[in-house]
């Protein structure tokens, strides 16, 4: 195989996440009751053989640092393997990242000094599995200079995505970064083929891209100048995700929003998940803390502790309260006659004795009073709370109630 250095863009400033993103990065927001967003594409990499990854973080980066420090110490450095958090450092002049082109060109010494054959480019803040050897062994034999990642959306999202147009042998034939009219899959009118933001490259065509579009006057994007500049003199393909999808069923989630989070956690808690967590051939990895197993209690007659649909993490306790296809996550605790339905409560949050939550994020260390409800009076919510357009009330981290 040939050798090939991983690069996640982690550095992104997550607005359209907030106020999940008020104190930390996009990536290092948590997923899944236990998990960080950045997880699933670390995971990726290590079960696709790729041991020499680089982060590339700039804003609000502290907690994803640690994240990294503490939770992916796990590879051989005499081995030459890392996981490496790079902020940004006005290496280059005395702007910050412009874009994401910026944020590689920016770090072209790094790339050198590791001379890959092949950069491997990700985003950290996507849910999905994937074995990346698939897609770089198709790079390899279509002799691409650059590879891009892409799955079937439907067309109504196309202002989300990059579009893609290919010909009969994959080879990219057009590219347009969110239009709003979008051109479609021959033959089904309502999908587009969308770019996953997964890309292989050929080193030295991507350092020699980059360095043209450093001298020029753009965006500095991948998506909007450097990906339609190769299309027409590189060679540039794209790749099925459901070729190396992990999960079977072709899931991937871009979870930039509220709304889109919040579904992709409720995913995990449906009869049959999409996104197999549970897969011992293809784990997450993560940090997790020496937390005690999780209890229900029955205190007496009336107050019994259940969870239905529902996950709970260690040090969770559900004491006389009510939890429904909601997800928590370590040292959470519902006290007696409290109700949770279709919730996500992050680190230490406390629900009170009989306080009512519904659709509702609840970020670290948050004490719900006794009685308090939230999400049945959404007007009453958004005085105090975030509401989104689709009714989900999110509740700050620390927000003293």
């Amino acid at each position: 195989m040939m050798k090939a250095l991983a690069m996640v863009l982690a550095g992104g400033r997550g607005e359209r996440l907030y106020p999940l993103t008020r104190d930390r990065a996009k990536p290092a927001v948590p997923f899944g009751a236990i998990y960080r967003i950045i997880d699933f594409t670390l995971s990726n990499c290590i079960h696709s053989e790729i041991r020499r990854i680089y982060a590339l973080t700039q804003y609000k980066s502290t907690s994803l640092h640690r994240h990294i420090q503490f939770g992916w110490n796990i590879l051989s450095a005499s081995l030459g393997e890392f996981i490496e958090a790079i902020p940004a450092q006005q290496r280059i002049d005395e702007h910050w990242y412009q874009g994401t082109a910026d944020a590689f060109f920016q770090n072209i010494y790094t790339i050198q000094q590791e001379r890959p054959d092949l950069i491997l480019i990700l985003s950290g803040d996507h849910i999905y599995k994937m074995d990346y050897r698939k897609m770089i062994d198709f790079h390899v034999e279509k002799e691409a200079d650059l590879t891009v990642g892409a799955i079937r959306m439907e067309k109504r999202h196309s202002r989300e995505f990059g579009v893609i147009q290919v010909d009969e042998g994959d080879q990219v034939i057009g590219f347009e970064e969110k239009p709003e009219e979008p051109k479609t899959i021959p033959g089904d009118p309502e999908g587009i083929l969308a770019s996953m933001g997964v890309y292989v490259f050929s080193t030295e065509i991507l350092v020699r891209r980059l360095i043209e579009d450093a001298r020029s006057d753009s965006t500095h994007d991948f998506g909007k100048d450097i990906i339609p500049a190769m299309i027409k003199k590189d060679r540039v393909f794209a790749f099925d995700f459901r070729k190396g999808d992990r999960g079977g069923m072709g899931y991937w989630r871009d979870v930039g929003t509220i709304d889109a989070y919040f579904g992709a956690n409720m995913d995990l808690v449906s009869v049959t998940p999409q996104l197999n967590l549970y897969d011992p051939q293809w784990p997450i990895f993560t940090y997790q803390s020496s937390d005690p197993p999780a209890k229900t209690v029955l205190e007496e007659e009336g107050r019994m502790g259940t969870a239905i649909n529902s996950i709970l993490s260690n040090g969770c306790i559900i004491s006389g309260g009510s939890v429904k296809r909601s997800v928590l996550s370590p040292r959470v605790v519902v006290h007696s006659y409290a109700e949770v339905e279709d919730s996500i409560l992050l680190e230490g949050v406390d629900i009170g004795r009989r306080a009512k939550i519904r659709r509702t994020i609840i970020d670290k260390d948050v004490q719900i009073p006794p009685e308090m409800r939230i999400g049945y009076d959404l007007d009453e919510d958004a005085k105090r709370f975030t509401v989104t357009g689709s009714g989900i009330v999110v509740v700050p981290k620390g927000m003293r109630l």
